[in-house]
């Protein structure tokens, strides 16, 4: 009875206990997450890097950046300023309106010889004055005319005849035009040169505008049809070597403070060539 009674107390404490029963396994606990780094996207443009530089760069920098951009560009496109033939478009020797004057009395008064000359001698044909006057008329017809031929008349004097003067000038204006044409190019150069007129105001000037808007559509050389028009463009030239001129200085000097400021970025280098 005893032993019934200690077995009956031991079964009665047993499920109070933890009982350990075979089965699945126990689920894994909850495992801490490793710290992922993003890695820095090494695909972002360069210009994202520049933009970020240049906000954060010194504004001096930029703005002699800028500036040296600018006047690089001047420089670059009115180059062709310091090409100009003076001497070629003042056309200096131009024949001026009283020799032309002079030479035109002359030719008339050559003209009016021969036909007098002339007359005489077709008046001896029909009777009407003597033979012999007829024949001095008809001598002096002739000498008059060899009198005007060209190499005849260089002999007796060094004027130069009306037909020549108006050779030479239109010889001087087609010149002219081929060098105006030579120097505008395939896009023109003084509509280009009109951005250095904060270098020199005279190049705002109203009376250079349609020379401007003619340079612009690259017909400006079949424009030049006087003397007037070339003698104007020559003075839009000097004007613009003058302003070219204080560019180049402008530009020389802010080369040299950037180099003395250090920075690397705003200095020139010369072109290389291909």
């Amino acid at each position: 009875m005893a032993e019934n009674q200690v077995v009956t107390e031991a079964s009665t404490e047993t499920p109070q206990g933890a009982v350990l029963r075979p089965g699945r396994a126990a689920d894994p606990g909850p495992v801490p997450e490793e710290q992922v780094v993003p890695e820095p996207d090494s695909s972002e443009p360069a210009q994202d890097q520049e933009e970020n530089n240049e906000h954060t760069e010194d504004p001096a920098l930029s703005r002699a950046r800028v500036r040296q951009r600018a006047l690089r560009l001047m420089l670059r496109q009115c180059d062709r300023v310091v090409l100009m033939d003076f001497d070629l478009l003042a056309m200096n020797n131009w024949p001026d309106n009283f020799s032309l004057a002079k030479a035109r009395r002359n030719r008339d008064l050559w003209l009016f010889s021969a036909l007098l000359a002339a007359a005489l001698f077709l008046s001896g044909l029909t009777g009407f004055v003597p033979a012999w006057i007829a024949g001095g008329g008809f001598g002096a017809f002739v000498i008059i005319v060899l009198l005007g031929i060209p190499t005849i008349r260089r002999v007796y004097t060094s004027e130069p005849s009306y037909l020549d003067l108006l050779l030479k000038r239109q010889r001087m204006l087609r010149d002219a035009r081929k060098h105006v044409e030579h120097l505008e190019g395939k896009e023109g150069l003084i509509w280009q040169c009109a951005r250095m007129a904060d270098f020199n105001p005279a190049l705002r000037h109203a009376r250079f505008s349609d020379f401007l808007q003619l340079s612009e559509q690259r017909v400006l050389a079949s424009a030049l049809s006087r003397r007037e028009h070339i003698r104007l463009y020559l003075i839009y030239l000097l004007e613009a070597e003058k302003a070219y001129d204080r560019v180049q200085t402008a530009f020389f000097e802010g080369n040299q403070e950037a180099i003395d400021q250090g920075w690397q970025t705003v200095v020139a280098e010369p072109e290389r060539k291909a």
